[in-house]
Formats: C-alpha cells, structure tokens, sequence
C-alpha cells in the first residue's frame, strides 16, 4: 500500500510541483492550500507524513503543528521555510516538526528528506519486534533501541522526534565526554546545514524536559561555552 502525503501550500506552482513528484515516486499525495481546511484535513484522516508550509492563509504552519501535537497527533512533518530563516526553523523544531527544507530547493533533496523521514518514523518492516531481539543500549532507567528508534523510560515509551533521538543517542554512546555543538551538528545535521547553534540548543532542552520524569534517568549537563555532557545516575554509574 502507499504511504499517504498531505500536503498543505497555497503557492500553485509549487504545490503542484510538490504534488506531481511525490506520486511520480509512488506515494499517495493530497494536496490542500488553506490552514483551516489543511488541519481539518490532517485531524480526520490518517497519514503517513505531512508537509507543510509555514504562510498559509486561514492559519499558518506554526498554528497549524501546534494544534495537531496538542490533539497527540504524532505524524511526522516537515516544514518549509524561507531560505536563510533560522528562526522559523527553530519555531518549527520547537512545536514539533521532524524536519524542513527551505525554498528554493530541488526535486532530488525533495525525495531524500520525505524518504528519511518517513525511513525513520515508520514502523518496522517485519511487524512488532521482540524487545528482546533488538539491539539496546541501557542507560540508567532508559532502554534505547537504535533500529526502531525508540526510547523506554521507567517502562514507558519516552515520544522523541527523530533528532531528539539522535543527539541522545551520540551521547548515551559518549558518557561523561563533552561533546561540542559543532560535533552534534555535523554528526545528527550534517556538515552541510545551514542553520545556527540554536537549533542544538532546542534539541537538548526538549530531551531535558522529557527524560526528568525518572528518577534514574541520565541527564544532560551544558558546560558554557562549548556543549554539551551526558551523567549517568550515581547510583548506577558509580564505580564497583
């Protein structure tokens, strides 16, 4: 079955764009160009991964992923933005986006990001797997399984975007190591993106608020100036 794209853009040219090489691709693709009726759309019926404009008119973007995380809707979005606009990234990434790609931008980045995000939010190929086939990596009170993207905490699954996951990751590995935001950036962004420090900053602070709620749990402690480090819990990283 196809995986189902809405997307949401009011700009003709550029929707349909959007619309004709998301289904030259093989996805099943809906195209809506007013907020209001583009949340209405995304509330009532079932996708796989939104893309999403922030200038709308009725409502825009921001609005818009607000509402639909506060109802717990959970799918997977990626944002598009103006070239340069670091701060509606940041905006984005805060309300809960996975992902953006700024405009102008090509068919081929188009394609990488929608097939990323969806590689990374999906569910497993082979059904539920057994936990205890998964590769995990324990720390403190988190299970953190890799392959599914997925992180337990106190027996309960702990909801990170997919860039959450991965700045936690690469610090779950490098316990007690300080580890710069230039590093977070090249190894969870890329060499290449383009946006500010900021969006590191973002990141760690919604890992922070999330991972609090054990009273095990890791924690991440900033070190002015230069990064980030991870601690494990004294209780459990104490020396024998």
């Amino acid at each position: 079955m196809s995986q189902k794209v809405l997307v949401i853009e009011d700009e003709p040219t550029l929707a349909r764009l959007l619309s004709y090489n998301l289904t030259q691709e093989g996805y099943d693709t809906t195209v809506i160009e007013h907020g209001v009726e583009g949340l209405q759309t995304a509330l009532q019926r079932s996708f796989d991964l939104i893309i999403l404009d922030i200038m709308l008119p009725g409502m825009n973007g921001f609005e818009i992923l607000s509402r639909l995380r506060q109802s717990g809707n959970g799918t997977p979005v990626i944002v598009l933005t103006a070239r340069n606009a670091e701060e509606e990234v940041v905006q984005g990434l805060k309300r809960g986006a996975d992902d953006y790609i700024t405009k102008p931008f090509g068919v081929a980045e188009l394609l990488a990001r929608v097939s990323a995000v969806l590689r990374r939010t999906g569910p497993e190929q082979d059904g539920k797997a057994s936990e205890s086939t998964d590769k995990v990596i324990m720390a403190g009170e988190l299970s953190i399984f890799p392959e599914r993207y997925e992180v337990i905490l106190a027996g309960e699954t702990v909801p990170l975007r997919p860039k959450e996951f991965e700045v936690l990751l690469y610090l779950v590995q490098r316990p007690g190591m300080v580890i710069t935001r230039d590093d977070l950036m090249n190894v969870v962004w890329g060499f290449d993106y383009i946006g500010g420090q900021r969006t590191v900053d973002v990141h760690v602070s919604s890992l922070r608020k999330k991972l609090e709620l054990g009273q095990q749990s890791v924690q991440i402690e900033s070190i002015r100036g230069v990064g980030y480090k991870l601690v494990m819990p004294k209780k459990l990283g104490s020396s024998k």
